[in-house]
């Protein structure tokens, strides 16, 4: 981004003139003593198949500050978690896979919920959770990364820029959220333009200037998958367990975190990585279902600071937001003319008309379950519930990492 303009309630950390790569990583080498950091990847088995892991995993090997690479892995066979664990020891950090759906993580999981634990539902939010769990059980960083793998345009500045505000001491951030524009021959970034901040901005307007909105509104990217904390938040933050996870987190940091702590840094000139599906027919799918589950996710906080949204409210906020995004599609039009981008007018309207429908799904179930599923547990509270929490995770990630596959065959898990 070319301007410097601070918005909002948030450190704007902004990326001015050419690259500084070199610097910035001499200086996190020089702090990785201070502040130790810890690289958190959740996975899929088959984004090992897929052409930006590979770039990752390149641009990683020449990464020298990282104390620790986490990868939670998740839906791989044993057969697959073999095949995983031979495509990332070309890394030169310590380096663990937390095999999600293997016997011993499994084990450890259903002892939680038989102490009444949530642990959420299999997913990117439970992913992330037990990596985080992992790195609190080493005690080894103070200070976790997590982005997706997923980046088909990922260069190792963007990691330098995003842990950066944390890993120098000299600045005192405890939480950072990247952010930056996703642009090629057009606009994309589609529910953050069209659906999260004509939401947020709605409910402003629906209700006046609620600090919670106002926290939200301030984040550029607030959709963005990548950020950094410090390892006591990610002692007391609970996570959702579905696509409300980036929405949850920045609602339990604005809880947990002061606002001075928090900042945003813009990590990428240019950002690319795969584009989901509007699904409009499907709300189980795509688009459209996450609308929905970042909707429900947003309602629910939003409950939870005393704002009161019922039936007469929630109509209100769906006409409010149909105005709001429309007026949000000109605007992009008009970005999108004076650079010479493609544009599709009807293509914005269908995705607007997409999420608003979301809208009125999200209204529905909280309106009759205003609580909902229980997001998962902070690692204080699972540690107050299993004491021995820690070392058995410890434990079932090394029993996993030293698996012979040869000598002690493991059926698949189900």
């Amino acid at each position: 981004m070319s301007d410097f303009f601070q918005n909002g309630v948030v450190s704007v950390l902004h990326r001015l003139g050419s690259s500084n790569l070199d610097q910035l990583e001499r200086e996190l080498e020089q702090y990785r003593h201070i502040n130790p950091i810890a690289l958190v990847l959740p996975c899929l088995y088959s984004e090992l198949e897929g052409p930006a892991l590979a770039g990752i995993v390149e641009e990683l090997k020449r990464v020298k500050y990282l104390n620790e690479i986490v990868v939670a892995l998740g839906h791989a066979s044993a057969l697959e978690f073999r095949r995983a664990k031979d495509y990332f020891k070309v890394l030169p950090q310590h380096l663990r896979l937390v095999w999600v759906d293997g016997a011993p993580v499994q084990d450890i999981l259903k002892t939680l919920v038989e102490r009444e634990v949530d642990v959420g539902l299999p997913g990117k939010g439970q992913s992330c959770w037990l990596a985080f769990g992992y790195v609190l059980a080493r005690q080894q960083s103070q200070v976790i990364v997590l982005h997706d793998c997923d980046i088909v345009s990922y260069h190792r500045e963007y990691l330098a820029r995003l842990c950066y505000p944390l890993g120098n001491p000299n600045l005192g951030y405890e939480f950072c959220k990247g952010y930056y524009s996703r642009v090629t021959d057009q606009l994309h970034g589609r529910v953050t333009r069209l659906f999260i901040t004509p939401l947020i901005r709605s409910l402003q307007q629906l209700d006046g200037n609620r600090p919670l909105l106002t926290f939200l509104d301030s984040f550029r990217y607030p959709l963005a998958g990548e950020f950094a904390m410090v390892r006591d938040l990610a002692w007391v933050n609970r996570i959702p367990g579905d696509w409300g996870l980036e929405i949850g987190i920045l609602a339990e940091v604005y809880r947990n975190c002061a606002l001075r702590r928090v900042c945003q840094a813009d990590i990428a000139d240019a950002y690319e990585h795969k584009h989901q599906a509007l699904s409009s027919d499907d709300p189980e799918k795509g688009l459209l279902k996450m609308t929905v589950d970042i909707a429900k996710s947003l309602f629910r906080h939003l409950a939870s600071e005393g704002l009161v949204l019922g039936d007469p409210e929630l109509k209100t906020l769906r006409a409010t937001y149909l105005r709001i995004a429309e007026e949000a599609i000109r605007r992009y039009e008009d970005s999108a003319a004076i650079n010479s981008l493609k544009f599709d007018r009807h293509g914005e309207r269908t995705a607007v008309e997409t999420f608003l429908k979301g809208i009125k799904l999200a209204s529905e179930v909280f309106q009759k379950d205003p609580l909902g599923v229980p997001m998962i547990s902070n690692w204080s509270r699972v540690a107050a519930a299993v004491p021995d929490v820690f070392d058995r995770l410890i434990r079932a990630v090394e029993e996993d990492h030293q698996w012979d596959p040869t000598k002690d065959p493991r059926p698949s898990p189900k």
